[in-house]
């Protein structure tokens, strides 16, 4: 019976020396050591696109007769690129023309005709006064001197006629050079003529292709307008500002790295994604850029000269400011809530307080890990 409870103790002995072992002995863990010189960079991934991007078509529907440009092509201002079928407008202009001109000549025969209606106004004139004169002296009867009276208000009536004439006949003629006007630009809208110089990004149409009004046929970019469209998480975009410097890698060169800076910061976030977007100008991107390349960009918000940087992976309850890690101080772990700031494009966060004095922050908690527990730190890699 005693050899039992001999044997019964001393198994119970090595249990607790087992326990002790294990739960007393310390272990071994990574300590996050504060960084000098720290550049905190945000990431985003993007596309390759372009501010002046233009689906250009004519302004009349017709037939295409001809296509002067294709994809891949760079243009001038002003150069043609298509042109469609214009006989009937071209009929529309001959016969705009040939109203101007009969509206000419019916000008020229109104102020013949007013010219004749002043000579005969004069004249009538002229032989009224004279009879007047004889008829106050009793020379010639009155009713003579009433029919020259006659004659000389109808002259004048006649001239105010044609003066009216005339009139109309030049308002018409305004008419018919705007109609005229109106029509020659038309005829110039069967003409496709780049507005700027350009690159031909995509060909929408072929020859004999009947379009409508404001079917796009190209579309092109200005080339010096091409940059960077970026998209950031909604909980770093708060630190972005125009201005920034960042470096851009395309999916086509990933080996290579250029530089780029934010000239403009959208107004509007995603409401689906949570996502804010940016667009970079690039300073010694590629020459040929392709549009919709994917993109990745790391922008430069600040530096620290000296810093203590988190992995988001070692913080529990983190709400964007505040959370909890494990620490070693004084030979044990310990659970401390921190406050937190900044985080860099590699996962990390800054520590901004709540550190006691001595202690380190564990990089990569233990499994299992429990206050209290005896821990010897090591530097992280």
């Amino acid at each position: 019976m005693r050899r039992i409870w001999l044997s019964a103790l001393l198994l119970a002995a090595a249990v607790a020396a087992g326990f002790l072992f294990f739960t007393e002995r310390p272990v071994t863990v990574a300590v996050i050591q504060p960084e000098h010189d720290v550049a905190l960079r945000i990431y985003g991934l993007g596309t390759v696109e372009a501010q002046i991007l233009s689906r250009i078509g004519f302004e009349v529907g017709a037939a295409l007769t001809r296509l002067s440009a294709d994809a891949g092509d760079s243009v001038t201002k002003g150069q043609e690129l298509a042109v469609l079928h214009s006989a009937v407008q071209e009929a529309r202009v001959v016969r705009a023309r040939a109203a101007v001109a009969a509206n000419e000549a019916n000008l020229a025969r109104a102020e013949a005709a007013l010219v004749r209606a002043r000579v005969m106004l004069a004249q009538r004139e002229v032989a009224n006064q004279r009879l007047q004169g004889l008829a106050q002296r009793d020379v010639a009867s009155i009713q003579r001197a009433e029919e020259t009276q006659r004659d000389a208000d109808v002259a004048r009536a006649d001239l105010a006629v044609a003066e009216a004439d005339v009139a109309v006949i030049r308002a018409q003629g305004l008419d018919a050079a705007a109609a005229l006007r109106q029509e020659e630009a038309l005829l110039g809208h069967h003409r496709l003529l780049a507005p700027f110089d350009a690159l031909l990004v995509t060909r929408h149409a072929e020859p004999g292709t009947v379009v409508k009004a404001g079917d796009p046929i190209f579309t092109l970019i200005d080339p010096a307008t091409i940059w960077i469209q970026a998209y950031i998480d909604e909980e770093r975009a708060g630190q972005l500002v125009r201005g920034q410097p960042g470096t851009i890698r395309l999916r086509s060169q990933p080996s290579a790295e250029f530089h780029g800076t934010i000239a403009r910061i959208g107004i509007e976030s995603d409401r689906v994604n949570e996502e804010r977007r940016v667009w970079l100008t690039c300073a010694d991107c590629p020459a040929e850029m392709f549009l919709g390349e994917q993109a990745e960009v790391r922008i430069l918000t600040g530096t620290r000269a000296s810093a203590l940087m988190v992995p988001e992976v070692a913080i529990t309850g983190f709400d964007g400011h505040r959370g909890t890690v494990w620490t070693v101080r004084d030979g044990r772990l310990a659970r401390v809530e921190l406050t937190l700031g900044v985080r860099d494009d590699r996962g990390r966060v800054e520590v901004t307080g709540g550190l006691p004095e001595g202690a380190a922050i564990v990089a990569h908690p233990p499994k299992g890990a429990a206050e209290g527990r005896r821990a010897r730190g090591s530097e992280a890699p």
